[in-house]
């Protein structure tokens, strides 16, 4: 029984349960298929990582504080961030990865760094 490559549709040589020719054809064949996903994924990675550089440019210590617009300014995406920490007052802090920011007066944030365990 010959069997052709999913890819290229070369006969396959060798092992009854393979599928590709080559690595070469394995990995183009995986690639169409994840594209759509793994371009997605790879843009939200990208805002994230740019989101959480932004802010740990602002901090020269351990908390700092920062205009809105002074965050767009550098390309800052609020529709973007990790997780949400709510203390037991009901205030949420947003985070990208360890650096978090909380919404306060005046279109003003505050800026902080979660401490490791």
């Amino acid at each position: 029984m010959t069997k052709e490559c999913l890819e290229c549709a070369e006969l396959i040589k060798g092992r009854s349960d393979k599928k590709f020719c080559s690595d070469l054809c394995r990995n183009a064949f995986n690639n169409k298929i994840n594209s759509d996903t793994t371009n997605y994924v790879r843009n939200v990675n990208n805002i994230l990582r740019k989101n959480r550089r932004i802010l740990k440019d602002l901090m020269p210590s351990e908390t700092a504080k920062s205009s809105k617009s002074n965050l767009i300014q550098k390309g800052f995406n609020f529709q973007y961030y990790t997780n949400l920490y709510i203390t037991k007052k009901g205030i949420t802090y947003y985070f990208c990865y360890e650096y978090g920011y909380l919404p306060i007066e005046n279109d003003y944030y505050f800026l902080v760094k979660r401490k490791e365990k």
